[in-house]
């Protein structure tokens, strides 16, 4: 059995859920992407729910499957071993923290990005696994990076400033809540 306990109750999967019924609004709504992505109408037209929403909007199906698939691994695994509060404060105070720092580069390098996807959140949770436990730094370490400069390599757009600007802040949070 993958979890000490008996039931997958857990605030990771209630926040799986409560993403994938947020990417069902967005994608049913006019620029729902827009309206729930980062981007400049944060504070060109007050927008300022974005830094939270961002976690639960996706550019597509593949997306949303494969960071729903970490955060399940990640999440659960904090939730487990150290608790509700922590996985509250590593993925969302963290998811945050991330959101407003990726938001600066946007601001100030690339007026024209809209930032979707759980990704930055989700590598605070790996940033704060790192931290914790230093068997896995390595190749945690190691995967975000791949994670963040190969998809560039080949052309894709992703966001990989908010990648390695949530292991950061992860590892940090590791830092000042062991």
């Amino acid at each position: 059995m993958m979890f000490k306990t008996r039931s997958n109750f857990t605030l990771t999967n209630i926040t799986i859920a409560i993403t994938i019924v947020m990417y069902l609004i967005q994608t049913n709504i006019s620029y729902g992407g827009l309206y729930l992505g980062l981007n400049m109408y944060f504070v060109e037209a007050d927008f300022y729910w974005q830094p939270l929403t961002t976690m639960f909007a996706h550019g597509g199906l593949g997306h949303l499957a494969m960071n729903m698939f970490v955060l399940y691994q990640f999440g659960n695994a904090i939730e487990l071993y150290r608790g509700k509060k922590e996985f509250i404060i590593s993925y969302f105070i963290a998811g945050l923290i991330t959101s407003i720092l990726s938001f600066l580069y946007i601001y100030y390098i690339d007026n024209y990005v809209n930032l979707v996807g759980a990704s930055g959140a989700i590598c605070a949770l790996m940033g704060y696994i790192a931290y914790i436990d230093r068997f896995q730094r390595k190749a945690i370490i190691t995967w975000v990076l791949i994670i963040s400069v190969a998809p560039v390599l080949i052309g894709l757009p992703i966001a990989w400033y908010a990648h390695f600007i949530g292991l950061g802040i992860g590892f940090l949070i590791g830092i000042i809540r062991r």
